[in-house]
């Protein structure tokens, strides 16, 4: 059995940094030497150990009890597995162009390992996509020095640039400029699975392949010099959240914006991240604890249609974060250790950092953990109108799901959200004058009437606040909620907000113009 300990492994979601997947490997090895540690008989009878597919060779990994393959079968059974998934969904067809979110961690290089070798000339069932790479620096936001943002991207170009893809390098601080089209779902392209057949046929009699993209100039995008004042306000963006739950929260959300409006942007129809089968156990139960039960089919599936024109697949969902260390490891699979918000922190910091903890220490001894949370969350259904089919105005301002917030009177939602405003109706304490007293941030009047006591000011942000919260889901609502000011939120997000609010009291004030389904009908 081969140790994963001869370099730096660990698993990455859609943007998740190698430092901090240290403890599912952590993990592993424990277990490993604990089961070295029960005697050399027992180590002497996993040497001996047959190969499951070609029964000739000794086995060099072993991924499950009764999973034993030697290092050729174990190699063609990964490949086989990522094929297989893309050709089974028929999601990506012939032709298109795909970008693939790489992080640096293990996961998302182990998917580009394999995209790049899927359409070299000589791989057998050849992918027939067109792939390019992005990578979204998010050192701006942990507070990371120049030189050491640019030894990581130097890194990651040289092996970007040894694939023949295109690339593109871009700091998270371009969030803050993105224009508010970012959450409108794009029209999706219509092509059914029923046509993939003939897409099939179609692409291969015109002849032309993936090795045509890289006769072409490799495009490359490094990164770009970042303004200071950018910096800081993407720092006090992040920082405005009270929790580090909230602030990987937000990061999060954030980092999909980026990424989809790249892709719309540069022509990509697709959008591959790289979670892998530990990573989204881990994020089903996380997303369960942060309120997100009506999302899961989205967040964790491996479609994801929310955006329209761009949909985000993961085919690495089939694989454990212990398959791709061993993978990594023995096929020399590079990768780029990255430190994240959560890098250093105890257990209990947030509440996806618990949530791994408590995966992977229950993974290391009952080792159907992920797999049984994974397996479980595929048969998960919303029931109602799925998020694709959702208006403009039924979709959340930040994480554009459908809102699960038209909850009937007797629900639990219904239930929290009185306590809530039961709690905030208490007998408010009288606060003392501001240094300022009289002077209000909109005018030159006195704030608050003659006590001078800034209440307009802040009803008025309360109220904003309120608006705000109206177009978010519960679990949005519960990230806003830990911050510290709505105002800090990019303008594209309160652009949005605005655009819609007004396009509903529009609708208010023609309601009695306009004609019901009904009476369409009739």
């Amino acid at each position: 059995m081969l140790h994963p300990d001869g370099c730096e492994i660990c698993a990455d979601g859609s943007r998740e940094a190698a430092a901090r997947e240290a403890s599912p490997w952590r993990s592993a090895r424990s277990a490993f030497w604990k089961m070295k540690s029960r005697g050399s008989s027992a180590g002497s009878r996993s040497a001996s150990k047959k190969c499951v597919k070609c029964k000739e060779e000794l086995a060099a990994v072993v991924i499950r009890a009764g999973d034993a393959y030697c290092r050729k079968c174990f190699r063609e059974n990964f490949i086989h597995k990522f094929r297989a998934m893309l050709g089974k969904t028929r999601v990506i067809f012939p032709g298109e162009k795909v970008l693939l979110a790489v992080s640096g961690g293990p996961s998302s290089c182990s998917m580009l390992s394999q995209v790049q070798e899927g359409v070299s000339q000589n791989a057998h069932k050849k992918l027939r996509f067109f792939p390019g790479i992005v990578y979204i620096d998010e050192g701006g936001a942990l507070g990371q020095c120049k030189e050491m943002r640019q030894k990581t991207t130097s890194e990651l170009c040289d092996m970007f640039r040894s694939t023949g893809f295109p690339f593109y390098i871009l700091p998270l601080e371009q969030v803050l400029d993105l224009p508010g089209s970012v959450l409108t779902p794009s029209p999706p392209s219509d092509q059914p699975g029923s046509v993939y057949k003939a897409a099939v046929d179609l692409f291969l009699q015109s002849g032309d392949s993936s090795s045509d993209g890289k006769a072409e100039e490799q495009e490359c995008v490094s990164l770009p010099a970042v303004q200071e004042s950018h910096t800081r306000l993407l720092q006090q963006l992040i920082g405005s959240a009270q929790t580090l739950t909230a602030k990987q929260d937000l990061l999060n959300t954030f980092r999909q914006h980026l990424l989809v409006h790249t892709a719309r942007t540069r022509g990509y129809s697709k959008l591959m991240q790289g979670d892998s089968c530990t990573r989204l156990a881990v994020k089903l139960l996380t997303s369960i604890s942060l309120g997100r039960g009506a999302q899961l089919a989205q967040d964790t599936g491996f479609s994801d249609c929310r955006y329209g024109g761009v949909t985000v697949v993961r085919p690495m969902r089939e694989y454990s974060a212990k398959e791709i260390a061993y993978y990594n490891h023995m096929f020399k699979v590079p990768s780029v250790v990255i430190p994240n918000l959560d890098t250093k922190m105890p257990d209990k910091a947030s509440i996806q950092r618990l949530t791994q903890n408590f995966v992977t220490k229950l993974q290391a001894d009952f080792h159907s953990t992920v797999s049984t949370i994974y397996r479980t969350g595929e048969k998960l259904q919303t029931a109602g109108r799925g998020s694709s089919a959702a208006e403009d105005a039924e979709r959340c301002v930040l994480c554009v799901c459908g809102l699960d917030t038209a909850a009937e009177e007797a629900s639990a939602l219904q239930a929290t959200l009185i306590s809530e405003q039961l709690s905030q109706s208490s007998v408010p304490v009288k606060p003392e004058p501001p240094a300022n007293v009289g002077q209000c941030c909109s005018s030159e009047r006195p704030c608050g009437g003659a006590e001078g006591t800034g209440d307009c000011c802040r009803s008025s942000r309360d109220h904003e606040a309120t608006d705000l919260r109206s177009l978010l889901c519960y679990s949005c609502r519960r990230t806003v909620r830990d911050m510290s000011s709505v105002d800090r939120l990019p303008q594209y997000v309160l652009s949005e907000a605005q655009r819609r609010q007004n396009r509903s009291a529009m609708k208010e004030q023609i309601s009695e113009f306009l004609l019901d389904d009904a009476d369409e009908n009739n």
